[in-house]
């Protein structure tokens, strides 16, 4: 059934059952609900009971689990979605956020930092951790998107101070879109796999590679030497979750 056809299917249930409601109240003599406004929902009885695919419903529940079962002493994230990734993990331990823009709530197990990963890292923060995230983020620095300056190598700069946030040894959990690279202005970058490789090479070991293709599903523990990871799985816009450690 065409969306279309579905909605007018919807719209005459909508009625139906509004009707039927009216009638069981007309039936009460002192109905505790009045009707208010009318706010139809004309698509939800069609759709599943919840989304459990895209980038960050996979992102955030996997780099979670990790995370959780890694218990570092230390956790810091850059630039993560604060009510997903960041409430998951702070629902079971402390974790500090840094970001360039500000956050004036108060959340409980979250402590927020506000810098600019591109500038000159303040000297407590060089290897202040031994687990940092950047999820979904580092495709956007050096765009102007989020107030900061706009920079071609932004994401050099800012990844060059991730790995200086980091303890050797330390684990970084990175996400950023997969695809033919392009910047897609002033959204993001979409990064290569290959290219993402280079980058690492001699400053991280590649510890895991997962993915979510352009469908939404995820591929979790995947190879990134083979002929498929070059092609970058074949995504147009993927997502590639990387766990790395830094090299000593």
């Amino acid at each position: 059934m065409s969306r279309f056809f579905r909605r007018l299917e919807s719209l005459r249930i909508y009625r139906r059952n509004r009707r039927e409601l009216q009638r069981q109240m007309a039936e009460r003599t002192d109905p505790p609900f009045p009707f208010g406004k009318p706010y139809p929902c004309l698509d939800d009885r069609y759709q599943q009971s919840g989304s459990a695919r895209g980038h960050y419903f996979h992102q955030d529940l996997l780099i979670a689990r990790r995370i959780h079962d890694a218990n570092p002493a230390t956790h810091l994230d850059v630039g993560s979605r604060i009510d997903g990734f960041v409430t998951h993990v702070a629902a079971f331990r402390p974790i500090r956020v840094l970001d360039i823009r500000p956050m004036t709530q108060q959340i409980p197990n979250v402590e927020f930092v506000q810098a600019d990963i591109m500038g000159e890292l303040p000297d407590e923060l060089f290897e202040c951790t031994d687990s940092l995230s950047c999820l979904h983020a580092l495709e956007h620095f050096g765009l102007g998107r989020y107030g900061d300056p706009v920079d071609y190598d932004g994401y050099l700069k800012g990844f060059d101070n991730l790995l200086r946030l980091l303890r050797p040894g330390g684990r970084l959990y990175l996400s950023v879109p997969i695809g033919p690279q392009r910047i897609e202005f002033d959204a993001h970058r979409v990064f290569a796999i290959p290219y993402l490789l280079s980058l690492f090479d001699g400053r991280c070991e590649t510890r895991d590679l997962s993915y979510v293709d352009d469908t939404g599903e995820l591929h979790e523990s995947v190879s990134w030497n083979t002929i498929e990871a070059e092609s970058n799985f074949g995504c147009r816009y993927g997502c590639g979750i990387f766990e790395l450690m830094k090299i000593v």
